[in-house]
């Protein structure tokens, strides 16, 4: 039993921290995009549903070599989708290769378990898309990953 939760364990680890090795996608430049990006104030754990804090670290990666990307908004909404903070009121350039980030501290329980980001970014010309995703580590060294997800704001 032991030997297929450590092969289960594993393959989601791959398959987070390593999306090209379970598919092999072609490389879609862009000039801009809306991202959504789940973030988790706490998880409940346990037959006594013990809610487990963990520390929250927005990442922003400019994966282009050659040009800066401009990142427009990361707002923070809580589980109603009720907007909690603006951190960004004026867009923030970065430079090629460069990386910008955002804590939330595990004591900061306001977004709740459902809580996310929309992060609005743009580019003055067609570039490799950053890689925008947050990263959640509990006081008991749990940690993992959650990817960012395009969506599109026009859907009304």
């Amino acid at each position: 039993m032991n030997h297929w939760v450590a092969i289960i364990t594993l393959t989601l680890l791959f398959a987070n921290f390593y999306p090209g090795l379970l598919e092999a996608a072609e490389i879609a430049l862009s000039q801009g995009q809306t991202v959504y990006v789940p973030v988790y104030s706490n998880v409940i754990a346990g037959p006594r549903e013990v809610p487990i804090h963990l520390s929250n670290t927005l990442i922003i990666r400019n994966t282009d070599i050659h040009n800066e990307i401009q990142v427009l908004a990361a707002n923070y909404y809580d589980t109603k989708g009720i907007l909690l903070k603006k951190f960004y009121p004026q867009p923030v350039k970065l430079a090629p290769l460069e990386t910008v980030y955002l804590y939330l501290s595990d004591r900061d329980q306001e977004g709740g378990v459902g809580a996310n980001f929309i992060v609005r970014w743009r580019a003055a010309k067609e570039v490799n898309a950053p890689i925008i995703e947050c990263v959640m580590v509990g006081s008991q060294g749990r940690a993992f990953v959650s990817p960012s997800r395009d969506i599109k704001e026009d859907t009304k």
